[in-house]
């Protein structure tokens, strides 16, 4: 008989301990350490006892002596995920995809793994076989690549995994995965832990990629014990909302690559369509000019997106004004409020202030402040900004427009675009010569008032 250990573990950041307490050392909440029962058995390794491969054992190396080629890429026929990844899938990589319920993770993975030239194992531990195939044909053609596996218990999932040998494993999801070797429910931290470890012993040591897909907690962050997240290689977030057509896909984590870059995808009925000029999706096309829009010049990694803000400013009704923002940040919103008030002498603070972000997407860049600006005083003034301009400046304390990043990108994104004039910070360093696209410096938020409203 295998001896039993008895374990206390903190459910919300997985902290482990001899004994029950209160509250968790390491993240400060109450209540939140449960028992659970381990069985440690003499582990078997992930194959099969009739492997006899050898490993030759692994010396240490001078860094000059290790071979620095670079690794090849899998492609996987996507070029929004391709993007996100940094050229495609690294062997042997262990990628973890996370979402909201219902966003569409499972339909991205189906979705690929129908087009990938390898062959895929689609192992999942929600949907049967039968409810996967009616996806699979509203989704694409069918593929002669594609398994699909319903199945939770990771010593048989191994076993038709050496069955099948395939080129890569998608699992949907890891919260359903159990192993023999603890003795607790699918899902409890750890399972999660334990089938992780053996998920990520048989990617090294095959080098087959392995993509999990991971559920998140209501305040979004991926369920499970943190260590999760570490353990991985890459850790991919699906954002947008359900009652929008568009859905973004982000590195929150990548060994293999950089975490700036962007994949948008537009939901329809047969599956996820990757945008592939997002600019023209996330600007509203309308004939007549209105008041309290205009238009922003962001940069995602090493992609330029052209974003509309729009702003609704109001007389407050209810004594109090109302802040209220959607896809910004409603601290950097009061401070930008405060700059025009202080600076530049426009009363807002009796003035209920309403700031958007079209198409659902939130955006970081401290460069749209200058269109947030011209946003809120157009609405001010009911006054509108010509659907030609577009902008590009970050705003400073003492209200001048700093410069920002990338600015030729970003120059040369909106004269594509077919913008006409582009406000820019009179500090940046623009290298660009002959361009059809006039530029006009400003220096503080004064000169892009007379500019914009005389």
């Amino acid at each position: 008989m295998s001896k039993i250990k008895t374990t206390f573990f903190c459910q919300n950041c997985g902290a482990q301990y001899a004994k029950w307490q209160g509250q968790c050392n390491s993240c400060k909440e109450w209540n939140t350490i449960a028992e659970e029962i381990i069985q440690k058995e003499d582990k078997k390794d992930w194959k099969t006892a009739t492997d006899h491969t050898t490993k030759r054992a692994v010396k240490p190396l001078k860094i000059h002596e290790i071979d620095s080629t670079e690794e090849t890429r899998m492609d996987t026929r996507d070029g929004e995920l391709n993007r996100v990844l940094g050229g495609g899938l690294v062997p042997g990589s262990l990628i973890l995809l996370g979402g909201e319920p219902g966003i569409g993770k499972s339909t991205l993975l189906l979705q690929i793994s129908l087009k990938l030239p390898y062959r895929t194992l689609y192992v999942s531990g929600e949907e049967s076989q039968k409810q996967i195939k009616m996806r699979a044909d509203r989704i694409n053609p069918l593929s002669d690549n594609c398994y699909i596996l319903t199945e939770t218990k990771t010593q048989n999932i191994f076993k038709q995994i050496e069955a099948i040998a395939p080129e890569i494993v998608i699992i949907d999801s890891i919260q359903t995965l159990h192993t023999d070797y603890i003795e607790s429910s699918p899902g409890s931290i750890s399972q999660i832990r334990e089938t992780t470890a053996e998920l990520i012993k048989f990617a090294k040591e095959t080098n087959v990629p392995v993509i999990l897909i991971g559920h998140i907690t209501k305040d979004g962050t991926i369920a499970g014990p943190k260590i999760l997240e570490h353990m991985v290689d890459t850790v991919l977030q699906f954002e947008g909302d359900r009652n929008h057509i568009y859905r973004i896909l982000r590195a929150l984590k990548n060994r293999f690559g950089s975490t700036s870059e962007l994949g948008i995808y537009e939901m329809q009925g047969s599956g996820l369509r990757e945008v592939s000029n997002p600019s023209e999706i996330l600007i509203s096309h309308k004939n007549e000019e209105l008041s309290g829009t205009a238009i922003a010049t962001t940069m995602e990694g090493m992609r330029p997106l052209m974003i509309e803000i729009q702003a609704l400013v109001s007389t407050a009704v209810y004594g109090t004004p109302q802040r209220s923002t959607t896809g910004y940040n409603a601290k950097r919103l009061n401070m930008i409020l405060a700059v025009l008030e202080k600076r530049a002498g426009f009363r807002l603070g009796a003035k209920d202030v309403f700031l958007n972000i079209t198409g659902g997407i939130s955006v970081d860049d401290p460069a749209i402040d200058l269109a947030v600006v011209a946003a809120i005083l157009s609405s001010n003034e009911d006054i509108p900004v010509s659907k030609e301009f577009c902008f590009a400046g970050e705003v400073g304390l003492s209200g001048e427009i700093r410069p920002v990043n990338r600015v030729d990108q970003r120059i040369q994104e909106a004269e594509k675009l077919g913008f006409s004039t582009i406000f820019v910070s009179g500090y940046n360093k623009i290298t660009l010569k002959n361009t059809g696209i006039k530029i006009r410096l400003v220096s503080k938020i004064e000169d892009v008032v007379s500019d914009l409203f005389g």
